[in-house]
């Protein structure tokens, strides 16, 4: 009977993979994983605890063996698929060069396409304009993204990079920053130009375009109140 549905699910895997719900591609992801079970079964407890994909490839080990159905091999095997997702992921970015605005832009317009939460994302930028280090922080909400400045700010200072560009996006059709996002961008200026690191850019992106502190002059404004330079003047 297993053996019937899996062939007819690969084969509409073949025909439209596009068009599969998350359950039924996570379902067909576990055959490898899980030989001889309801794979369909599994993929719905895992969405359920996790509440998405998204999620669910965040989770670590110890996360995964509490679902019903999920053993430490079949743990294993989805933490190995993420790995592999955020290599590839890496390797797109290493490919956009953050000094160049154009391309950043549609980096990101991208990269935002169909999240159904707010999230910021970190980047760490060598002295050729490349990622050398990227990390994002979201807290799961469509409202906010619930991160500290100093948390940002203590991964930079551990990375040491030539520049750090910050992103993050707008569910919504408004992409202009609100207070918290100019506070908050104020206070990673700072703490990052206390070590001789230069925030570049905060670009905000939503469903109708994108903001960017430096291309507003914004960030201009920040340097010249919160630089360090600045700051011990004062």
């Amino acid at each position: 009977m297993h053996e019937g549905h899996r062939k007819r699910m690969i084969e509409r895997l073949e025909q439209n993979g596009e068009g599969l719900q998350e359950h039924e591609l996570l379902e067909i992801l576990l055959y490898n994983a899980i030989p001889r079970k309801n794979t369909n079964e599994i993929a719905h407890n895992l969405l359920e605890a996790f509440g998405g994909i998204d999620r669910l490839f965040e989770a670590d080990v110890k996360h995964l063996t509490a679902v019903d159905g999920v053993g430490k091999a079949t743990a294993a095997y989805i933490k190995t698929i993420s790995l592999c997702y955020e290599r590839v992921q890496f390797g797109k970015m290493k490919r956009v060069n953050f000094f160049t605005v154009d391309a950043v832009m549609n980096y990101l317009k991208n990269r935002y396409l169909g999240l159904s939460v707010e999230v910021i994302d970190l980047f760490c930028i060598d002295s050729r304009g490349y990622v050398k280090f990227y990390k994002r922080f979201t807290s799961y909400s469509a409202e906010k993204v619930d991160v500290k400045a100093t948390e940002l700010s203590s991964v930079v200072i551990n990375q040491d990079p030539q520049a750090v560009v910050i992103a993050h996006n707008h569910l919504g059709a408004d992409c202009t920053p609100s207070r918290s996002d100019d506070s908050f961008t104020a206070e990673l200026y700072a703490l990052c130009s206390m070590h001789g690191i230069k925030l570049q850019d905060h670009v905000i992106v939503s469903k109708n375009g994108y903001y960017s502190y430096h291309l507003a002059g914004k960030m201009q404004e920040i340097s010249a109140k919160y630089s360090r330079k600045n700051l011990f003047e004062k």
